[in-house]
């Protein structure tokens, strides 16, 4: 398509102000000061999760005070409140993130109530986006034309929200997770209220629900992934702060990670994975921390909580891993307040009041909440026609067989590479061969009796996964040579606040072709683009093997391999990967590495590589 005629231009659009999009709106414009840049947000306020319209009763951080902030801009207890280990409420998040744009300026090229609707490319490089605008003066669309774009609408944005069957006849509220503040006064108004599914917003609510007196039966699909891995924030016998465990570079060894290779320890996971001796100690790591938190919990200690017990091994669970951050013991509020009632079964239909299930059993309820997840692809759509497979979005699976013809630059049903992916991350982590069969009767959500779908986006769509190079950009020619998109934010760990900063300095260089590290040297190279692509294709397939559940067929997850990648973003960038000083090798290898090594990151880049470089 030719460049549009619209009548605002401008250097570049952010789209989403949660915290990836607000990363990657500030380092755009602080390393870019003279661009033009506009950010677009659906809803009224900045948050994402922690906007405004989010923030239902109870809402806290799973991390505790300190882990939780961008590194440039510490959240500190005398102007915020929040002390060291407490979990921070949502409200106060929400104050951290509108002062954080503030104190960088983006709060005044913010635009609420937009939502990009459409993005349509240029063959020359560019976007013509189609904004739609709400507000009390009613609603206009117009489009409008940026050279480069950031797609940051998160993972959590688009909820997914299946028909139940009878739901029209069954009377009360049935609404999805991310509209629970809208229904908060169901925890006054209610007596019995039903939570569909077992994943941290299941467990918000029925603490929520049950600590106000009102009596929840809690529905876990038999032929789904079960209960998430939820644990205190001390865990180990030795009593280590989770998210801190997380980010131990010596612990990272323990977890399988296909793009580790940026911290130079390569003969340390050799050990760990490719010997015998190494596999054992591997196995007892993961089985030590699995161990401690199944006993921590005591989920045998009542029949109820041992329908909370995971169905699949710690190892293989990524950021459905959860923490306890609840001022009453959950699991002891489940085993004496009497409120709780867990049901192992599926929805069989709804009726006027109540609910029943496929095993028999019928209750009354007078509102339904629903844990079923989040649609898998960005809120918007891309034109022309098919450019999503370009790109590297989620899109129909093609299978090997078929006689539908394959384009050459959609890696993500490029089996030959796939095939040559899968062998290499088997050779290099034989672990990964012994997968975990979590549950032999699985079936995705939308196929299950008394709930239908048609969403092409659903969570258990056939679709292949997100296929960005190095998460972040497509691995295609046209739009390495244009340097005109990037996704921020189409990742998840323990570190997100981290991984936005860095991934937002990464895609303002990779703008300015600034990486020192650049993909773009690959455009006109076959053999530098053939080695590009496997690389991205391997990145991404490796998700299929190490985290069947949470990574899979979407996008990239993990917890353990959070400093390795972004080891590999400061490679990429020319900057220091091992950032502990002069504390020496033990302080690199067993010290946790937090939002305070990564301080100075953006001075240091721009030391380096800046406007005026």
């Amino acid at each position: 398509m030719a460049a549009a005629n619209t009548s605002e231009k401008v250097d570049c659009v952010v789209v989403g102000a949660g915290w990836y999009g607000l990363g990657a709106a500030k380092q755009f414009h602080v390393t870019q000061p003279k661009a033009s840049l506009v950010v677009f947000e659906t809803t009224s306020s900045v948050g994402g999760t922690w906007g405004d319209s989010r923030l239902y009763p109870g809402l806290k951080t799973n991390n505790l005070w300190g882990t939780y902030e961008f590194p440039d801009f510490p959240m500190t207890t005398e102007r915020f409140g929040v002390k060291e280990r407490e979990h921070i409420p949502g409200t106060v998040v929400n104050t951290y993130m509108k002062a954080y744009a503030a104190e960088f300026g983006i709060d005044k090229l913010l635009r609420f109530n937009s939502k990009v609707t459409v993005a349509e490319h240029h063959d020359e490089g560019g976007w013509t986006l189609t904004v739609q605008k709400k507000d009390q003066d009613g609603e206009e669309t117009y489009k409008l034309f940026t050279r480069r774009l950031v797609v940051a609408t998160g993972l959590t944005s688009d909820p997914f929200m299946p028909h139940y069957k009878g739901q029209e006849q069954f009377g009360g509220p049935i609404f999805h997770t991310k509209q629970f503040k809208d229904h908060a006064d169901t925890v006054k108004t209610a007596k019995s209220v039903t939570i569909l599914g077992a994943g941290k917003s299941g467990y918000d609510a029925a603490y929520a629900y049950a600590t106000a007196g009102v009596t929840v039966n809690w529905v876990i699909r038999s032929t789904g992934h079960g209960p998430t891995w939820i644990a205190p924030s001390f865990v180990t016998p030795l009593k280590k702060w989770i998210e801190k465990l997380a980010n131990v570079r010596a612990l990272s060894w323990f977890s399988p990670c296909i793009f580790a290779d940026a911290d130079g320890y390569g003969a340390m996971r050799s050990f760990y994975h490719n010997t015998i001796a190494g596999r054992f100690l591997t196995n007892q790591f993961w089985n030590v921390l699995g161990n401690d938190v199944l006993t921590l919990n005591n989920y045998d200690g009542h029949p109820e909580t041992a329908k909370l017990k995971p169905w699949i091994p710690a190892m293989f669970t990524a950021t459905s891993f959860s923490i306890l951050n609840y001022d009453q013991d959950f699991y002891e509020l489940v085993r004496t307040s009497g409120k709780i009632h867990i049901h192992i079964s599926e929805i069989d239909h709804l009726s006027a009041g109540q609910v029943h299930l496929t095993n028999g059993t019928s209750f009354a309820s007078d509102a339904i909440l629903s844990s079923s997840g989040w649609k898998i692809v960005p809120p918007m759509k891309f034109l022309p026609e098919g450019i999503e497979s370009e790109i590297g979005l989620p899109h129909s699976i093609i299978p090997a067989d078929s006689s539908t013809p394959i384009p050459e630059a959609d890696l993500g049903n490029n089996h030959a590479l796939l095939a040559k992916a899968d062998k290499e991350i088997l050779a290099r982590f034989p672990r990964l061969k012994d997968q975990p069969v979590w549950n032999k009767n699985f079936v995705g959500i939308s196929s299950t009796k008394g709930v239908s779908s048609s969403d092409p986006a659903r969570p258990d769509a056939p679709l292949t996964p997100y296929t960005l190079y190095h998460f972040i950009v497509p691995a295609s020619e046209r739009f390495l040579r244009t340097r005109d998109i990037a996704f921020a934010g189409m990742v998840s760990n323990f570190s997100n606040i981290i991984t936005s900063h860095l991934q937002g300095l990464w895609i303002s260089a990779y703008f300015q072709n600034k990486l020192a590290i650049n993909p773009c040297t690959a455009v006109d190279n076959g053999a530098k683009m053939e080695d590009l692509q496997y690389e991205t294709v391997l990145h991404n397939r490796f998700g299929k093997w190490r985290y069947p559940i949470d990574w899979g067929n979407r996008h990239p997850s993990f917890i353990f391999d959070a400093v390795p990648y972004l080891d590999l973003l400061c490679r990429d960038l020319g900057i220091t990967v091992h950032r502990k000083g002069g504390k020496g090798v033990l302080a690199e290898i067993y010290d946790p590495y937090g939002p305070e090594d990564y301080r100075d990151t953006v001075e240091e880049w721009t030391s380096k590589f800046g406007e005026d470089k």
